[in-house]
């Protein structure tokens, strides 16, 4: 692949990427997708492809002008917008940051131990965002200055249900309190459904918000973090919630999901309704298996192993995107891109690799 330029060229086409994920047949080209891209990332494509000649830093709608040239350069057919005021302030530590694009002020991990609240007075004390003080600054621009042939997919610090309950309490502290404190946990669960439904309700307000892509892990290696019947009391109704009001408002609804969720895919399916879901590992299942199992009920997203990515050669990655293509495009319902998000020790020339080889592609 050449040091500045993709072999093909496309031109963004949201309405494709919409018809691809609804599984209205098999699109006319790969489109891809990623729930992000670490900010070390978008600094290096910046720079090494000089994307942002013409682009004053000082102009106070730079980030999203610099949004709108990295994701077209890249191929995307999207850009990612929430909502913003809406911050839940958490326990967390900070560890050097070991990736080759360093991250200067290091990696920050949320205190699995105990959380801001583990009382029911700690609950009355949180400072609980403001539903009157959530703000849509980025959503506003994007809706006056978006490309046409572009669309914002609504989401980022949305739909974190299961994450939030885990990281408000400490997971260990939750671990008990589903035992010695449900009534605080539905408390919790009750208030963040409140909260992303008012984010939701904003974001649907703009006619340029598509898609609505909610980001909730809720399980690891080999199964779910807490028991399948209390994401089902406590997790699974938020995101049903948020279904609800993107289908009511003709938007599809998304899922990121970080691990082995069998247990609930079919509530995930049947109950709550995603259209989609995100977030494959090789270890735990790969994406191919996930569309011989799911694929004639949702779409499935990216796939793209990361720890794959990492370490294999570009040959290997071209071969291996060029495999999921093969098996996933038909009909539909698949579209490209890694199995979590593009992390700064993802090597770049290995993710322009996978990009690359899937605008090569041809059905």
């Amino acid at each position: 692949m050449s040091s500045n330029i993709f072999s093909e060229s496309v031109r963004p086409d949201w309405e494709g990427l919409r018809d691809c994920i609804l599984r209205r047949g098999t699109p006319e080209r790969v489109h891809h997708i990623e729930l992000f891209l670490d900010e070390e990332v978008k600094d290096l494509i910046c720079t090494r492809f000089d994307l942002l000649e013409g682009v004053d830093p000082e102009d106070p709608h730079y980030s999203y002008k610099r949004e709108i040239r990295i994701q077209r350069f890249l191929g995307y057919d999207y850009v990612r917008v929430g909502v913003e005021n809406v911050e839940l302030p958490l326990h967390r530590s900070t560890a050097d940051d070991t990736a080759a694009l360093k991250r200067e002020e290091g990696r920050s991990f949320v205190d699995e131990h105990r959380g801001p609240i583990t009382s029911w007075e700690d609950f009355e004390k949180y400072p609980w965002p403001d539903p009157d003080g959530v703000q849509t600054r980025a959503l506003e621009w994007y809706e006056e200055n978006l490309p046409d042939d572009m669309c914002v997919i609504g989401s980022g610090g949305f739909a974190h249900f299961a994450e939030y309950i885990s990281w408000l309490m400490g997971y260990e502290t939750l671990c008990y309190a589903l035992f010695d404190q449900r009534d605080l946990v539905g408390a919790i669960a009750e208030r963040l459904e409140e909260l992303f439904a008012t984010c939701l309700e904003h974001m649907l307000g703009f006619d340029r918000v598509r898609l609505i892509w909610g980001s909730d892990d809720m399980g690891f290696k080999t199964g779910t973090l807490i028991s399948p019947g209390d994401l089902r009391e406590f997790v699974l109704p938020g995101h049903r919630l948020m279904a609800q009001m993107s289908h009511r408002a003709g938007r599809p609804y998304l899922l990121h999901a970080c691990g082995k969720l069998d247990a609930i895919m079919d509530d995930l399916i049947d109950d709550v309704a995603i259209d989609a879901r995100h977030s494959f590992e090789d270890a735990i299942e790969p994406v191919t298996e996930a569309r011989r199992r799911y694929g004639e009920r949702i779409a499935l997203l990216g796939g793209i192993d990361v720890d794959f990515l990492c370490r294999a050669s570009e040959p290997e990655i071209r071969r291996r995107v060029s495999e999921v293509l093969d098996e996933c495009m038909s009909g539909g319902g698949y579209c490209l891109g890694t199995g979590n998000s593009v992390a700064n020790y993802i090597p770049l020339e290995n993710y322009l690799a996978m990009l690359d080889e899937g605008r090569r592609w041809a059905q």
